[in-house]
């Protein structure tokens, strides 16, 4: 298997050749190096209890891997669950991974609604560092220079749990900040930030915003790239700039730093940066007092080249809004991961965000997938336990859509990631993926099954609606509400126009969105409306202006990773739902039942 490239610090050139190169290999040898990275993870873990326990016997040769795939059955996390709870309760024998279980990688908390405990191993970091290296390569091929400048990223970290065995449990992203890869990392154009490590380090988000906001702004000639991990994070930090930019401003003016950043180390990293500048102060007064925000962050960042900030899958809602803000500047997804596995990059980064495919990398894991099915544009269905439907890595057919299956270094076998991809092409013998939605994040009252990407497209579609009125959708949720008789879906919007112009909307504007909805949704909820009469109207309720914020608020003081929270698309929580209620400030309902005609019975039996 091809060994990832010794990297010469400081010769920029020579490492991109030898990391572009070491790609190449194994993309184009991605069978092999596919079933090689299988035969390695188990010769390592023969003698875990879960292969045993499945009476998978290691012989090291060819049969390991056909035996793997006869015995080894396909789990989700709640098949796992009991080893992962003796884990993390103290038991050290190798259960899952003959290596030390360091800690665990928490999921977001938003992505399918439950907080899971992700089993990894050190050499994980390892393997995650050799994918964000290969970063600047594919960057540098498309937009040349970077190395002159600096990144002005927005990153976070968020507190660390404890499990009653004493391993540490935290967001992916934690773990890769507080670890020495990040924090003692060689000199990298890629990771070269204005905000200084003990900013990203901080646990208090307010402190660690504010310092990271103003040392971008203090260097704000020598940002060539903007960015946080997801497109709702930046945002926030945008809005956070709206809010506060007084405060920054006299902080620059003066070189004096803000009293409430109390903690000692973020103080004093921010002093070495912040020196009185009253014409840059006066700069950004002048830029951030104008009635318009479109095109800030170029106005203050001129020399801009890109946002990178993740805008796939739900995160899509926001890319008006950083076309706003950005004055159309590229917005550029570079990789996608999870909790469980870092799985690729993005090939084309300039390209436009709905044509986003991921590459995968074959040395992260063990990857094989399990077709979807989506009749009707309803809901993604796949096969739940059959071994037999799993194709591997280089199998897998153009323009379909697949479940990720995973196997990993760190004891995960076979394991439902939940991410439904569609292939859309391939790089050498690699597939490259869009990714489509996260599977089971839907609404359901009766047989009906409304995925992810399904209620976007409706709601998106819907939102036109409101542009006659100069007025724009911002954020949105959704709730099956089953208090009712029959239960209904319930949507909240958060729209951006004046609060007391709302009543310059005509109520048929919103009843015509709540329509569109349900004409827009699969034909099981629609039979459900007009047939079997078990679903009642859409409704919309229209909340207060911040109500996502705070939204985000609640979940980051109940645990949530700022740097992994995404607005939720479907919730269920009580709490959130009485949030959410507390705050709107109209209602609106369908006005009458959307089409439908007979002859699609078989949904029903789905």
């Amino acid at each position: 298997m091809p060994e990832a490239p010794s990297i010469d610090d400081g010769n920029f050139d020579e490492n991109n050749k030898k990391l572009l190169q070491f790609f190449e290999d194994i993309t184009s040898n991605a069978n092999d190096v596919q079933k090689n990275v299988l035969n390695e993870i188990l010769s390592r873990n023969s003698g875990v209890e879960y292969l045993q326990r499945h009476g998978l016997i290691i012989n090291g040769n060819n049969d390991d891997y056909e035996n793997f795939k006869k015995i080894i059955p396909i789990v989700t996390y709640e098949d796992l669950k009991p080893d992962i709870d003796r884990i993390a309760d103290g038991d050290r024998s190798p259960i899952l991974c003959s290596q030390p279980i360091s800690e665990f990688l928490t999921s977001s908390g938003t992505s399918g609604g439950e907080r899971k405990l992700m089993p990894t191993i050190e050499e994980e970091l390892g393997r995650r560092s050799l994918l964000y290296s290969l970063l600047m390569p594919v960057m540098n091929k498309f937009v040349p220079d970077l190395q002159k400048g600096k990144g002005m990223y927005f990153l976070f970290i968020k507190s660390e749990a404890k499990t009653p065995g004493g391993l540490l449990a935290r967001p992916v992203l934690t773990s890769y900040y507080k670890s020495s890869y990040f924090k003692k990392r060689p000199y990298d154009p890629y990771t070269n930030y204005t905000s200084p490590n003990e900013t990203i380090l901080c646990l208090d988000s307010y402190q660690s915003m504010y310092s990271q906001m103003l040392c971008g702004l203090c260097q704000n000639t020598q940002v060539l790239r903007v960015g946080a991990v997801f497109a709702s994070g930046f945002i926030r930090a945008i809005r956070f700039l709206e809010k506060h930019w007084p405060i920054l401003c006299r902080d620059i003016k003066t070189g004096t730093l803000n009293p409430q950043i109390n903690d000692p180390m973020v103080r004093e990293s921010v002093m070495k940066i912040l020196k009185p500048d009253a014409d840059l102060a006066d700069f950004i007064e002048m830029e951030c007092s104008k009635e318009s925000w479109k095109g800030i962050i170029p106005r203050l960042w001129p020399n801009t080249k890109y946002v990178d900030v993740i805008v796939t899958g739900t995160m899509s809602q926001y890319i008006p809004t950083l076309k706003y803000y950005g004055n159309d500047l590229p917005l550029v997804c570079t990789m996608y991961a999870s909790s469980e596995c870092y799985f690729g990059i993005n090939l084309d980064p300039l390209c436009e965000p709905s044509e986003v495919a991921y590459t995968l990398i074959p040395t992260m894991g063990f990857f094989e997938f399990l077709p979807v099915v989506r009749d009707d544009k309803g809901p993604g269905k796949s096969n739940k336990y059959d071994k037999d439907n799993l194709v591997d890595l280089v199998d897998v057919k153009l323009g379909n859509e697949y479940e990720l299956v995973v196997t990993t270094y760190a004891g995960l076998y076979r394991y439902r990631v939940g991410d439904i991809l569609k292939v859309a092409g391939f790089k050498n013998k690699a597939p490259q993926f869009h990714f489509v939605c996260r599977k089971n994040v839907a609404l359901s009252i009766d047989s009906d099954k409304t995925d992810e990407v399904e209620l976007h497209d409706a709601v998106l579609k819907a939102s036109t609606h409101l542009v006659p009125f100069e007025t724009s959708l911002t954020e949105y949720t959704s709730y099956a509400d089953t208090s009712t008789n029959p239960g209904h879906y319930v949507l909240y919007w958060e729209i951006n126009n004046d609060e007391s112009d709302e009543t310059l909307i005509p109520t048929s504007v919103f009843e015509d969105c709540c329509l569109t909805i349900e004409e827009s949704l699969n034909s099981v909820y629609r039979q459900c409306r007009v047939s079997d009469k078990s679903i009642g109207p859409l409704e919309i309720k229209v909340v207060e202006n911040g109500t996502f914020d705070k939204l985000m608020d609640y979940a980051i003081s109940n645990g949530a990773s700022i740097n992994q929270y995404k607005a939720p698309r479907c919730v269920s929580y009580a709490p959130i739902i009485e949030l959410l209620n507390s705050r709107v400030v109209s209602s609106y309902f369908s006005p009458k039942c959307p089409k439908w005609v007979s002859g699609q019975k078989q949904w029903l039996s789905s």
